[in-house]
């Protein structure tokens, strides 16, 4: 098929429900594209599922481009949305620029970034405006979990769905392509993907959304303990891990290598 990109992503809203992933390397980026996935997240998620972080607030620039780089190498047909970590865009509007233009050279089709205050709904224009897609991010963010106090789920009570919805409104006035809604009542994601044009791509929302995210190593069960709204589609820790021991015993055994 052609490659995705950002005016075939709002095209299939009311069409098709989009099933999007992340990936961190070339590898399982390959795999996703051949799969068919039509949008990849380079997240900062790779802080708490490749790197051994507890949050995704130590993720740098320098490792986002170079997960990125390694993803568009391995995508040859789904759009790649790189995800600005933490710092990158609280750093004023000139170095969030260069952070996010190095994104699209690293070779990212879009960049990502949390939140819906002036500030930063200023940038998503400056950035539209520049001709860099925006893909933006509101309820749960995972960047603000020291501000929340832990993770916990957004919109529960009618002025707090409120706060979503006029977030959800507010990044699509300012020019963002998609809006990733994260853990929030899936009746409010459902009001919010009603009111917008522009693709809702949920995670821990419920199933209205136009799109969903699962984290790659959630849904390849890779990840041993998962969000509760995670479905996982292979049990690969066990795979790997029997492989691991498979190998070492038969190294030990001299089974392997044979002559």
């Amino acid at each position: 098929m052609k490659k995705w990109n950002v005016a075939s992503i709002r095209a299939a809203k009311g069409h098709v429900k989009l099933g999007c992933c992340t990936a961190y390397d070339a590898c399982f980026a390959r795999l996703a594209d051949e799969a068919g996935v039509p949008m990849i997240l380079v997240g900062d998620s790779m802080g708490n599922n490749v790197l051994g972080f507890e949050t995704t607030l130590p993720v740098r620039m320098e490792q986002t481009l170079s997960a990125t780089a390694a993803v568009a190498r391995g995508a040859k047909d789904a759009l790649v949305v790189a995800d600005l970590p933490f710092g990158s865009y609280q750093c004023g509007e000139d170095a969030a620029m260069a952070n996010a233009v190095e994104c699209l050279k690293a070779g990212a089709d879009a960049v990502k970034l949390e939140g819906a205050s002036e500030r930063v709904c200023a940038f998503i224009r400056r950035l539209t405006e520049a001709g860099i897609p925006v893909l933006a991010h509101v309820g749960m963010m995972p960047q603000s979990v020291n501000a929340y106090g832990g993770w916990k789920k957004q919109g529960k009570t009618r002025e707090e769905a409120d706060r979503v919805l006029a977030d959800a409104k507010a990044v699509e006035a300012a020019g963002a392509f998609a809006v990733t809604l994260e853990c929030i009542p899936s009746d409010l994601a459902a009001e919010i993907t009603a009111a917008l044009s522009i693709v809702t791509v949920g995670i821990g929302a419920g199933p209205v959304c136009d799109a969903q995210w699962l984290v790659m190593h959630d849904l390849l069960g890779l990840n041993e303990r998962v969000p509760p709204f995670v479905k996982k589609y292979a049990d690969l820790a066990s795979a790997v891990r029997g492989a691991f021991a498979a190998y070492v015993q038969e190294v030990a055994g001299g089974a392997f290598p044979s002559k």
